[in-house]
Formats: structure tokens, sequence, C-alpha cells
């Protein structure tokens, strides 16, 4: 794999979803990762999840009471610079260390809410390096100059590369997302410029902007291999970013990781926007994700066949100057370092239910979702109890006021009952239903 590729800060996760007292497993290049609380250190660790002994994950290991990462397997026990501290089953005159004995680490950093690990030669890991969006300034534990980020994530049945062709184009918007996020009647000619390119990527403007220009000019930056973001400047409402990281976990497999940070120019939007739970959020995120994941995943395995990125301007027709954006990350590719598992076959194609699935890919992963679906489920059978009462209380009444009252309460638990297996279902799984072709 070429170091385009692999001398690579990443992120693994928002720091948010992270359990700090047990290890959290993570797949990236096709290398499986352990990540856990060094508390002794005060900062994440992240190890190849594999022991040193008798190469079982550590992912399914512990953090013990010492603070250290403990194989599940003899409890062989590490510390945050992956040395071996203590094998039970050695006599305690003898010292566990050597190199033998010892994980294999890689470096990792935190910032801007999310946790990257570097992916190449550790002595060439710098942090200045991190690919962030210079746009975006922490405080405290928020965001300074009055942004509002709000994110998601989720592991998607495509290559990195393909997540990057899509959510660089901005011209798919209206049909494919049309009634989510796009509608129709906003299709417009996209006269996009691409103003400089590099091996650092490039940049484009769109001057018209989206929706026929009702909002303003949309500029468009690709920071090579893993960071897009479309800076859209609506006018008297708000700037809108729209931020796509796209990291590759196996051949056919990436994690996006997306943020959509507002900058509002009035404070009524920021309320109203903070008063939606993060789990309900992600379920309406997933809603749009799915908009393009089924021809994604059909899309690119025709791509392969016909020789992959390298064939791509004669495979696709590009005629239009909307088709600028995808020109140009085929051109990156090609220029500097190729595709990441070029030679590797892409999986079999998966079934409709594998690709809606949206609990192993998110939920999972997820502390709010998953937090979420714990107390949807803990609610259901309280509210079946709710109805026996009110079912009791409409017969106890008579017709008098006690009935209205158990009626009320029936209707009540009624509507609640179906509101959480709603929930519960959006947690879980997609309809595989896309709005566009019911509207």
């Amino acid at each position: 794999m070429h170091s385009t590729w692999t001398e690579q800060w990443w992120p693994v996760a928002y720091l948010r979803d992270l359990q700090r007292n047990r290890p959290n497993r993570f797949t990236l290049l096709a290398r499986d990762l352990v990540l856990w609380w060094d508390v002794s250190a005060d900062e994440w660790r992240a190890f190849e999840d594999v022991c040193p002994h008798r190469l079982v994950p550590l992912s399914e290991g512990r953090i013990n009471a010492s603070g250290q990462l403990e194989c599940p397997y003899h409890g062989w026990s590490f510390d945050g610079e992956g040395h071996c501290t203590r094998i039970p089953q050695m006599q305690e005159s003898c010292s566990p260390g050597g190199r033998r004995a010892s994980c294999r680490t890689l470096p990792t950093a935190s910032a801007q809410g999310l946790l990257f690990v570097w992916s190449g030669d550790p002595d060439s890991a710098n942090r200045a390096d991190l690919p962030l969006v210079p746009l975006l300034k922490e405080e405290g534990k928020g965001w300074a100059d009055g942004w509002i980020v709000q994110d998601t994530f989720r592991d998607l049945p495509m290559d990195a590369l393909t997540l990057l062709e899509n959510v660089l184009d901005v011209s798919h918007v209206p049909f494919t997302h049309h009634q989510t996020v796009g509608r129709r009647e906003n299709a417009a000619p996209v006269e996009a410029v691409i103003s400089s390119e590099s091996w650092r990527g490039f940049e484009a403007l769109w001057e018209e902007g989206p929706r026929r220009g009702k909002l303003g000019s949309q500029l468009t930056q690709f920071r090579a291999p893993q960071l897009m973001w479309h800076d859209l400047d609506a006018k008297g409402f708000a700037r809108i970013l729209t931020v796509v990281y796209a990291v590759p976990i196996r051949r056919g497999e990436c994690r996006l990781f997306a943020r959509f940070p507002f900058q509002f120019k009035s404070a009524l939007p920021r309320v109203l926007i903070g008063l939606r739970p993060r789990w309900l959020q992600h379920i309406g995120n997933h809603k749009v994700l799915e908009d393009d994941q089924v021809f994604l995943h059909w899309q690119e395995r025709v791509l392969e066949a016909a020789g992959g990125s390298t064939e791509a301007q004669r495979a696709f027709y590009l005629p239009t100057a909307s088709d600028r954006y995808v020109a140009a990350l085929h051109r990156w590719v090609n220029t500097h370092g190729g595709e990441p598992f070029a030679g590797q076959a892409l999986p079999a194609r998966q079934g409709m239910e594998s690709l809606m699935d949206r609990y192993h890919s998110h939920t999972v992963h997820c502390r709010s979702c998953s937090t979420a679906l714990i107390w949807v489920r803990r609610l259901q059978p309280w509210c079946w109890g709710l109805l026996w009462i009110s079912a009791v209380l409409v017969g106890l009444g008579q017709l008098g006021w006690l009935s209205f009252l158990g009626l009320g309460l029936a209707l009540l638990a009624l509507a609640m009952v179906r509101r959480l297996k709603r929930w519960e279902r959006g947690l879980r799984v997609g309809d595989g239903q896309a709005p566009r072709n019911h509207g």
C-alpha cells in the first residue's frame, strides 16, 4: 500500500463514544486495533489487537484494577507503552518484560472531539499534521466563535473512495435525497471551478451555490486522502459546513464520520437545534445515508469490473461542469498513490437486510444510541402496564370520570408504545424505502 494511505493520521472514533472502562475495537486499513484509556498517562492508546503470547484479540480483555490492558486468555497485562508488566504464570523472581512480550503500539492524538491514530512509521508522527477543519476552534468543552456542531458516523459497505466521490458530488443531492434533504425542483447546472490542485488535494468554488443561488456560494475543500468539507454562507441565516472523513476499514468497507457545524446569525436556531437529542438526530441521519447506500454498493462493483479508478475517466461519462469534483478526485488518486487496496477484489455484494443494518454499523458503537435503545426497550413494558391499568379504570369507572381518565391513559399508552417501537426499529434497521421514490 502506498505511503499516501499508510503515513497518515486517521480518525477512528468520536471521543464521546469511546468507553474508558473497557477496550474498544476498530479496524483501520485492514489492521485490527484495540483502543483503550491509559489512566496513568491520561490519554488514549492504540495497540495492534493481538496478544504477543497466543495471538488472541486484546479487545476481548479488560482494563484491570491497575489501569492496564489485560489479555482475556491468560491475564498478561500491558502498560501504555505496550510493555508486558505481569505474566501470572511466571515465577515472581522472573521479569515479564522483553521485546517479544510487548505489544505493537500506534501513536494517538485527540483533537476537535475525535481520536486520531497514526498508521505509519511511529517516528514520523507529527501532531501538527492532524487533518482538522481550520474553521473549528475548540473552547472548553464546546466550540469557539459561536459554532454548534452535530455529528454522526456509520460503517458503510463501500470503499472510502466511493464515499468521497459521493459526498464531493453536490449535483446528486436534489435527486438522490429528494424528500429528505433535497428537492428535485432545485436541480440546476453546477458551474464548479477547480481553483487549485496538488498532492494535498483540491479546492473548488460553486459561485451560484445550492437551490439555484438562494443560499449563496459554496466552497469545497478536499484534504487528501480522507477529509472534505463544503462551506456555505447561507444568506441571513447561518454559515453551514458539511464535513466528511472517509476512513478505510478494509476493501469494500469504510467508516464515515460526518459533522454539521452551524454558525447561526440569531439565537433561536441554536436553541432549537440543541433540543433534539443526539440519538434522534442519528436516526434521521441514517435515512439520508441510506438514500445512496444501495446503489453505491452496486456502482463500485461495476467500476471495479471496468478497471477501477485508473479507468474512471473512460468508464464514466462526465460531460458537465458538475462532474469536475469527481474527475478531480480520480486525478488525485491516479497521480498520488492509487487506491488503498489496489489488487484486492471487492467482497460479494450484500443483500438488502445487511445494507439496511443500523445496529452493527452504528448503534452498538454509539454511546448515545446504545443508551437510547436500552431505555426504549425498558419503557415498553411500562407502557403495556399503563394500558392494563387504564383498562381497569375504564371498567371501575362505569362511564364516570374514572372511565374517562382510563380512556385518556389508554390513548397515551398506545401512542407511547407506537412511538417507542418506531424508535427501536430506527435504532436497529432501515426500511430500504427511499423517500425519493414515493413523492
